[in-house]
């Protein structure tokens, strides 16, 4: 299944039915007097989160929702049917934003949200609704109101507790791959990974979910790499882990770029917690780890971790760091079995 984390759509409720005009006509029946149904009401366009999807490929092939016309109203005071309505199935975190792309409609955060897009028309009232004292015979009926047409856009932000950050090749996608059983794409050359990838980590009898993005650049704020297209999915996140390459040449760069691609993107993500690991340590001897170790602990406020998702050195203490930074409610508790010794004759 190919990952789309937004899409455009066009919707449109549906107009409901005219009201009938309408006299009764029957042969033992010396005042019929007006009969005419309303219409029915046109059908809505709602949006509904929904477990099982984690992309917006879906609407990748159908961008047109159109909702059900009202049915006309008829003689002997029958009501026209209403029109179906439409429901936009959407993964949980997806943000509902307005034609300018920047006005946020509903953020559907939880399985079961709904909202609705586009009210149906209602139906127009029949002759039989204006008969009065003074009007015993109407010839007049409403029409009924229009849909409404809009055209939205669907903002996909995955739900995960901690993400993953780094410049590309610092060992992200190595790291989810070590500590869950996401699979992600791995190989020797940068932006190996192209849309994000979600992992359930376990330590301490507690799971979390990791996302792991796209490795950001300088400039990724403004659209340069694919980190500013997979920003916004660590939005959510309590915790963010940022990987430096202990094997650069420029390591003390590297975690000031991506510093300041957060501050740059703006809202509250350079505001987040954050953990820094200085990985791929396995490719260093004791002496090189120390030195790396006290340069960057010089520019990061906070303690420094040391790691290698290759040996999985450290990686219990970098899972047990990013673990205290998420709140309590938003973990997992795994059960615990008990062993229960073995009967003996």
């Amino acid at each position: 299944m190919k990952f789309l984390d937004l899409s455009k759509v066009h919707i449109r409720s549906g107009a409901g039915g005219g009201g009938a005009v309408s006299f009764l006509r029957e042969k033992h029946l010396e005042y019929g007097g007006p009969d005419g149904g309303d219409g029915g009401n046109g059908g809505s366009v709602w949006a509904e989160a929904v477990e099982g999807l984690n992309t917006l490929i879906d609407f990748r092939y159908q961008q047109h929702f159109f909702a059900k016309n009202g049915t006309p109203g008829m003689g002997k005071q029958r009501t026209g049917a209403n029109g179906d309505e439409i429901v936009l199935r959407v993964p949980v975190g997806t943000e509902l934003l307005d034609e300018d792309e920047e006005t946020v409609i509903a953020d559907l955060t939880e399985v079961g949200q709904r909202v609705l897009l586009a009210k149906g028309g209602n139906g127009g009232f029949g002759n039989l609704h204006f008969k009065s004292a003074t009007n015993q015979a109407p010839r007049r009926a409403n029409p009924g109101q229009d849909g409404i047409e809009r055209t939205l856009w669907l903002r996909l932000k995955l739900i995960a507790d901690a993400g993953l950050l780094g410049l590309p090749n610092a060992g992200k996608s190595t790291f989810l791959a070590a500590t869950s059983n996401a699979r992600p794409k791995i190989a020797d050359y940068p932006f190996t990974t192209l849309y994000p990838n979600l992992g359930v980590v376990a330590v301490d009898g507690a799971e979390f979910v990791i996302a792991d993005i796209p490795g950001l650049i300088e400039g990724a704020h403004e659209g340069k790499g694919l980190g500013d297209l997979f920003l916004g999915h660590v939005e959510r996140c309590s915790v963010l882990l940022h990987l430096v390459d202990g094997t650069s040449a420029n390591f003390i760069e590297d975690y000031q770029t991506i510093i300041g691609e957060l501050e740059a993107y703006g809202g509250d993500l350079a505001l987040k917690p954050r953990v820094t690991a200085l990985n791929k340590i396995d490719a260093l001897d004791a002496d090189e780890r120390g030195e790396a170790c006290a340069a960057l602990q010089a520019v990061v406020d906070g303690p420094v971790l040391m790691m290698s998702g290759v040996s999985s050195e450290g990686v219990t203490d970098v899972l047990r760091a990013v673990r205290g930074q998420i709140d309590e409610d938003r973990l997992r508790l795994t059960p615990i079995v008990e062993e229960v010794e073995k009967w003996r004759p």
